[in-house]
């Protein structure tokens, strides 16, 4: 005779709890894969993947050293977002972390694959690993956006390391390696090609972060302006640089946190909301006088109005 489970599954809140309980464990696993297959490809591997950045240059090659910084705090974002894991006890928290945390660890799988597969130079597989990967993030950020949890912890290691990590492959991921994959680079060391398919770059320089402006006014978001300027300014601060790419990259690094700045005064000098007063004592009388109802004479005599209630919710909205 078969025991009976120790957990009843049938019910909602012991799924729930056992699928916490599964994230609370694959979730760093994926993390701890994709940052050892990251680190042993950029520092065990010859050529490593910043020297492959330098050894393909292209219009929307980055600067290795600023992009590592910007990958290192998307990864201390995410350890946080483990211990929160385990240390929320928030159900919205929860319930926001049940809804993002699957796509994060198949976005953390990807990167661990896409790594030794750029470092092997197969560019072509590597630039469809990065679209999966774009893909795998927009349904992490969809579910962010839907899932709730406004809290300060929230906000610091679920939703900010989910943007972040998302604009890292559309800024620059994706189209970079499009580009080797489409063999839109020039040989190193011959900085006269600098300008091969510059316009191309420049578009894709132009439509990303004109999107970015888009959703940084529209949702005062901190997160996508800090990390679309810094993203622009890993594009400006290789040299040499086509115009038709740094001048854009540089005009964007300022615009997205001059745009937020306005944004934020604008709402504070124009956005409240008029105050709604109750109707005056003569109005009231004279609706009263036409509806027939009573009126105190020895008041009205006396030029006294009489005491009312004041509707604090609809005095202070």
């Amino acid at each position: 005779m078969m025991e009976a489970p120790p957990l009843d599954t049938s019910q909602s809140a012991v799924r729930e709890y056992v699928a916490l309980i599964r994230l609370q464990v694959f979730t760093p696993l994926a993390l701890l894969v994709a940052l050892a297959s990251f680190l042993i490809c950029t520092f065990v591997l010859h050529p490593g993947l910043g020297d492959l950045v330098r050894l393909y240059p292209s219009s929307l090659a980055p600067e290795p050293r600023v992009i590592g910084i910007y990958l290192a705090v998307v990864a201390l974002a995410q350890v946080g977002l483990c211990a929160l894991l385990v240390a929320s006890r928030s159900p919205q928290t929860k319930n926001l972390l049940r809804k993002t945390t699957p796509p994060l660890i198949a976005a953390n799988i990807l990167v661990a694959i896409w790594a030794p597969v750029f470092a092997l130079q197969s560019f072509i597989a590597a630039a469809v690993l990065q679209g999966m990967l774009l893909v795998a993030l927009v349904f992490a950020l969809g579910a962010s956006w839907v899932g709730g949890g406004n809290s300060l912890a929230a906000l610091l290691f679920v939703h900010a390391p989910l943007r972040a990590f998302f604009l890292a492959p559309l800024h620059i991921g994706f189209p970079y390696n499009l580009f080797i994959a489409l063999g839109w680079t020039w040989p190193p060391g011959e900085p006269q090609h600098y300008r091969g398919h510059a316009w191309a770059g420049a578009a894709v320089v132009l439509c990303v972060n004109i999107v970015a402006l888009v959703i940084i006014v529209w949702r005062r978001d901190i997160v996508w302006c800090v990390c679309a300027a810094w993203l622009c300014a890993a594009l400006w601060a290789v040299d040499p640089k086509a115009a038709e790419v740094w001048i854009p990259a540089a005009v964007f690094t300022v615009l997205h946190p001059v745009a937020l700045l306005a944004t934020l005064l604008w709402r504070h000098f124009h956005g409240g909301q008029a105050i709604a007063l109750p109707p005056d004592d003569e109005g009231a009388d004279a609706a009263g006088r036409q509806n027939g109802g009573p009126r105190d004479d020895a008041q009205a005599q006396q030029g006294e109005r009489p005491a009312r209630e004041v509707d604090v919710e609809a005095l202070w909205g």
